[in-house]
């Protein structure tokens, strides 16, 4: 039951920033919060990560479910907390940026806009960094946990 509390947390916090942005910040504005490095900004993606897919909503949504669907199963089949820690992060983030595909016309909503130098990291969201982190997470659960946990069950 934490995990869904963990997918519910994040989808909430991931919508209620969007629903700042989409109040406080003109479309296409930015707002430098450090400047020359991080500012706020009120963005739309109509595709996946950096942009590609453009306007992929029709192929998106579906395949978000389907793995959705999916990763809800091995979550459940699971009993190492890391891996479900990981499932429900990766869960929130996209079911979150779901949502944005599915009700809102322009698609998913960026804020989160980092410079380096001269280059502009692709505008991001909360539902963008839970995946990631969730991502990382797995990859280690996955590199360095799961192969012991399996070497631990044959003994």
């Amino acid at each position: 039951m934490i995990w869904a509390a963990i997918i519910i947390a994040i989808i909430g916090f991931d919508q209620f920033t969007k629903y700042m942005v989409i109040n406080s910040i003109g479309f296409g504005e930015r707002i430098p919060i450090i400047d020359g490095f991080f500012y706020l900004a009120h963005w739309q993606n109509t595709g996946a990560a950096w942009g590609i897919m453009q306007n992929g909503k029709v192929f998106l949504i579906p395949v978000t479910v389907i793995v959705s669907i999916a990763l809800v199963y091995f979550m459940s089949k699971s009993k190492n907390k890391m891996f479900k820690a990981s499932i429900s992060m990766i869960l929130g983030g996209a079911l979150g940026n779901l949502i944005d595909r599915a009700f809102r016309k322009g698609g998913v909503v960026d804020f989160l806009d980092f410079h380096f130098g001269t280059y502009n990291f692709p505008t991001f969201n909360v539902a963008d960094s839970f995946i990631v982190i969730g991502t990382i997470l797995l990859s280690i659960y996955i590199l360095f946990v799961m192969k012991d946990e399996k070497v631990l069950s044959k003994e």
